[in-house]
């Protein structure tokens, strides 16, 4: 059984945050992500999950200035500090809202560092971000970002995420696969998911080209959410698409694919 979830930064925009839990509900879904949830405190994201009986899956850990056009810092040699100070925050959040996950971003090779130093900075913070983490129960997870909408992101692709998980050596730590970035690096979506499934701790979807909500675009969902509901896959698969037209208009999908779920 897929346990299906949705983003909420990136659907039901047409509201504030706090709003958008409640149209998670309405809409049938249990589970819920959200990228940087910090816009928030503990209390008011907590107080929305009771009201409206939702679990949180995943969450971001802080990025620094990645998503205003930045380096970020996990991968950023000099930034090491305040990666640490970040990851403290997400545990927080995670540990206090029971979240099962933390992405961590890799950020961006910058364009006066070379890439060695940049991947072993990776490696390293990963690597601590996997015992911080375990201490409490929370899996880290890392994200393949394709280099078209994230030029100079240090993990692209299927193979670099595989060379990380081989440099950290770490049982906790698992990739985050998301298909929209994958397709737009010209990955087998089928293929890798079958391939890596027991490397892969969390699943985000969205169509490409676009990025929009599935069957908008070019990918094989039906294959895909066939497949995950016969595999052993056990994490969680969440929409995190830019809804085409209005959020609430965008749920086609759910009904023709997960109907039994609902």
């Amino acid at each position: 059984m897929i346990k299906l979830a949705v983003n909420l930064s990136m659907i039901f925009t047409e509201v504030p945050l706090l709003e958008r839990f409640a149209l998670a509900r309405a809409h049938g879904f249990d589970h819920i992500e959200i990228q940087f949830p910090y816009e928030l405190s503990i209390e008011q994201i907590q107080t929305q999950l009771t009201i409206h009986d939702l679990s949180l899956c995943l969450i971001n850990a802080p990025a620094g200035d990645l998503m205003t056009g930045g380096n970020g810092l996990a991968g950023i040699p000099g930034q090491e500090i305040e990666f640490h100070h970040g990851l403290e925050k997400a545990i927080r959040y995670a540990k206090a809202l029971q979240v099962p996950n933390i992405n961590i971003l890799a950020g961006k090779q910058p364009l006066d560092a070379d890439l060695l130093p940049c991947l072993k900075t990776l490696a390293t913070n990963l690597k601590l971000a996997c015992h911080m983490c375990s201490d409490h129960g929370i899996q880290p997870v890392f994200e393949m970002i394709n280099g078209t909408d994230m030029p100079r992101f240090l993990v692209q692709n299927i193979a670099q995420a595989q060379e990380m998980l081989e440099a950290v050596r770490h049982p906790a730590l698992k990739m985050q696969f998301d298909c929209y970035h994958m397709a737009m690096m010209g990955e087998n979506l089928l293929e890798s998911l079958q391939e890596n499934i027991d490397a892969i701790g969390h699943i985000q979807f969205a169509d490409n080209p676009g990025r929009h909500e599935p069957d908008t675009g070019n990918i094989d969902y039906a294959a895909i959410f066939d497949w995950l509901k016969h595999s052993q896959y056990t994490g969680f698969s969440a929409a995190e698409y830019r809804p085409q037209n209005l959020s609430q208009n965008s749920f086609a999908w759910k009904d023709k694919y997960f109907s039994s779920i609902n």
